[in-house]
């Protein structure tokens, strides 16, 4: 999943890259304007990406963890075969 997001940001670095080359190097105010906002809208959709999967991994765990999640723990193995009946105590 990191590659595809590596991916989907580095194409919407590429797109805000040629929109600062097409402000540079465009003659007029038209010219630029046109330039700039087609690519920079679309790069800046997809960086977008940067910003919204941490905040709403952050919203979804704290509703998780309001909601009475636990996390997962790693449980002493001979307490947890004493529970299961299988530790060497049970044979």
């Amino acid at each position: 999943m990191t590659i595809v997001a590596d991916v989907i940001i580095g194409f919407g670095l590429f797109f805000i890259v040629v929109s600062t080359i097409a402000l540079l190097i465009m003659p007029d105010l038209y010219t630029r304007a046109h330039a700039v906002a087609k690519s920079e809208t679309l790069g800046l959709m997809l960086v977008f990406s940067l910003i919204a999967n941490p905040t709403a991994v952050h919203a979804l765990v704290r509703a998780a963890s309001r909601s009475g999640a636990l996390p997962w723990t790693v449980i002493d193995q001979e307490l947890a075969e004493e529970e299961l009946g299988i530790g060497e105590g049970s044979r």
